[in-house]
């Protein structure tokens, strides 16, 4: 009798239980960093919303440093920023315009002994009129 390769069955295709646990664990870990990181972003992104309003502000060049810095504490204090401090704003104003800096550093814990830190450091730039 002679045995072929069809006799028996062919390597069957598919998950086996510990390959469904280690995809399970990977997508697992990438919805938890998601979690994580995400709200880091969605603060950056009403940081910049912010500093883009100021554009809209027909007399910004004419207001001082500190009324330009307390018109950007309310609208981080509206849309609930915490990152953000006075130290982390750079106003400055020339013949040209007023140029607003904000560098900061927002951190995550993700588990364990695992941080993230995000470095964002954005400028906008208004012209005198």
């Amino acid at each position: 009798m002679k045995i072929t390769m069809t006799a028996f069955p062919g390597h069957e295709k598919g998950n086996t239980f510990v390959g469904f646990l280690l995809k399970i664990t990977m997508y697992g870990f990438l919805v938890l960093l998601i979690l994580r990181i995400g709200p880091i972003y969605l603060e950056h992104y009403k940081i910049i919303e912010s500093l883009e309003s100021l554009k809209s502000d027909q007399d910004l060049a004419s207001r001082s440093r500190e009324e330009i810095m307390v018109m950007l504490q309310k609208r981080w204090d509206v849309n609930g920023v915490d990152t953000v401090t006075k130290e982390n704003v750079t106003i400055t104003k020339d013949l040209d315009g007023v140029s607003v800096r904000v560098a900061y550093d927002a951190s995550q814990h993700i588990m364990g002994n695992i941080d993230v830190v995000a470095t964002f450091d954005d400028v906008i730039e208004v012209e005198n009129h």
